[in-house]
């Protein structure tokens, strides 16, 4: 029997700090600078799950503020829910998953980002206060049709 394909949900906190600064992480994996976050456990709600892979990324507590957007990876079927996050706790630590981190401006996002992720950061480093809804096929980020 086929089964239908399904989506992954996965989050990640845009952690601001006191200067307007986003913090990112480099992966080990692949090098990449991006916003602390990962795949939704099925049994974890979307606030535990975003609490759990900060903790686990970063070494960080956080509060979420606001949901400041909503992108599908349209090849893998991923979407992911980034947040707002201001920091309540904990200190940087470097994981198996993470290498290096960066209290970074926006114009520092764009130097170090690709595109499907440094826009996620932007997003929330904007806050226009409506989440913006983007897809992007891995890399870059793709046109509304």
């Amino acid at each position: 029997m086929d089964h239908p394909a399904r989506h992954s949900v996965s989050v990640a906190g845009v952690i601001i700090d006191d200067q307007g600064r986003a913090l990112l992480t480099q992966r080990r994996d692949n090098g990449h600078w991006e916003a602390p976050g990962g795949i939704l456990e099925l049994d974890e709600d979307i606030t535990t799950g975003l609490l759990r892979e900060v903790r686990e990324e970063a070494g960080l507590e956080v509060e979420p503020m606001a949901l400041t957007g909503v992108y599908k990876n349209m090849q893998r079927g991923i979407v992911a829910l980034v947040f707002r996050c201001r920091m309540t706790g904990g200190e940087l630590i470097e994981t198996d998953e993470t290498r290096a981190f960066r209290w970074v401006t926006a114009d520092e996002v764009e130097e170090l980002s690709i595109q499907v992720f440094g826009v996620r950061v932007l997003d929330a480093m904007r806050n226009a206060g409506v989440p913006a809804i983007r897809h992007h096929d891995g890399v870059h980020l793709l046109e509304a049709e």
